[in-house]
């Protein structure tokens, strides 16, 4: 037998990826105690925390805007299930937590998304789920964010505007109907 058939079979492990942004991150360098560069491996019995205090969170936010414990990520199994989920609980008393503009009190809970935008005061966290297959261990790597995840944005006219750019609305006020003519007419 070769080495190569006598290999443990490769797992995959779940990933979770974060990309951070806040409007004042290069004068505040609120980010400065994250790692940046490469994957970490989280225990799947351990509750990583986001918050301020670095004695208690695995991923400390330099802000004393932010709470203490902001919130915390759990691995988990669904039952009767073999997919592997993650979910996020606010652990603000304070801050009300957005995920996918879904609003978490204090201690409020919610399965994370594939794909979401989770808000905290002036943050913003984009968080994209790799599924994997590990038991043991999930992954986070983390990302910084150099423009706003979430813009503004202004919803466009519900009305048409036709080809020649004169809206209807101008002929309304006038108290006339646009009609429909052919080009060739």
């Amino acid at each position: 037998m070769s080495s190569l058939e006598e290999a443990d079979t490769e797992e995959t492990v779940t990933c979770l990826h974060m990309t951070f942004y806040h409007p004042c991150q290069e004068e505040k360098m609120m980010f400065r105690c994250l790692n940046f560069c490469k994957k970490e491996q989280v225990r799947a019995d351990e509750t990583p925390k986001f918050g301020r205090d670095s004695s208690v969170c695995r991923y400390s936010l330099v802000d004393t805007r932010v709470s203490r414990v902001q919130f915390a990520l759990q691995f988990y199994r669904k039952l009767n299930s073999s997919e592997y989920c993650l979910e996020i609980k606010n652990l603000s008393k304070r801050t009300k937590l957005t995920v996918n503009q879904i609003e978490l009190g204090y201690l409020n809970k919610v399965d994370l998304p594939w794909k979401c935008i989770i808000c905290f005061g002036d943050y913003q966290v984009l968080a994209e789920v790799q599924e994997g297959e590990s038991v043991d261990y999930f992954e986070t790597h983390l990302h910084l964010a150099e423009a706003p995840i979430l813009q503004e944005r202004s919803l466009p006219s519900l009305q048409p505007v036709p080809e020649d750019g004169i809206s209807s609305s101008i002929f309304l006020s006038q108290g006339k109907i646009p009609t429909e003519i052919d080009e060739n007419e």
